[in-house]
């Protein structure tokens, strides 16, 4: 009896770790909310050389270069008030069979002397498979199920770890671009 004890207790731990991962692999994934919705809020400090007719500029020329696709881009600027507003786009990727998504977001940067604030916010999806309607659409009711553990496809874990990878990296390439 402790032998058949001893190997359910061994097999039990061993297979502990798999059964943690499996059930929380889609709340690994952290961004940024507010209010049940994704959204990015940052502010940066910057060497106080900076002034913001120089910032202003490479803010514009980082967003122009960043979401070159003009058929869905619109840009807004105010250089008085330091501030951009635009539309950025990413294709995710999400099967070999060429599956992908557009991410459609609004993009705000507001320049000071020495400082900047960066916000993302209204994230939008557009699938692009067969099937599935191909018009954008709120992202945050996909967002919360694949939180809650109940993704929609079993491409969302793909889907919205390139999310979270392209937010970094657009947000490492505008403190690059700010910092020249």
């Amino acid at each position: 009896m402790q032998a058949i004890l001893k190997k359910l207790i061994i097999v039990f731990l061993l297979t502990l770790p798999c059964m943690g991962m499996a059930q929380s692999d889609t709340r690994l994934l952290m961004m940024q909310m507010r209010n049940g919705k994704i959204y990015f809020d940052n502010t940066y400090s910057l060497d106080s050389s900076h002034k913001k007719e120089e910032l202003f500029n490479k803010a514009l020329g980082w967003f122009k270069a960043t979401f070159p696709y003009p058929e869905v881009n619109s840009i807004t600027t105010n250089a008085g008030k330091g501030e951009i507003s635009g539309t950025g786009v990413f294709k995710i990727i999400t099967s070999n069979s060429g599956h992908y998504y557009w991410i459609k977001f609004t993009v705000n940067i507001i320049v000071l002397n020495a400082t900047y604030e960066l916000k993302l916010y209204d994230f939008y999806e557009k699938p692009i498979e067969p099937g599935i309607s191909n018009e954008y659409s709120k992202i945050e009711y996909r967002w919360w199920d694949f939180r809650q553990g109940k993704p929609w496809s079993p491409e969302d874990q793909i889907l919205f770890n390139g999310l979270n990878k392209n937010i970094n990296d657009m947000l490492s390439s505008l403190e690059r671009a700010m910092n020249k």
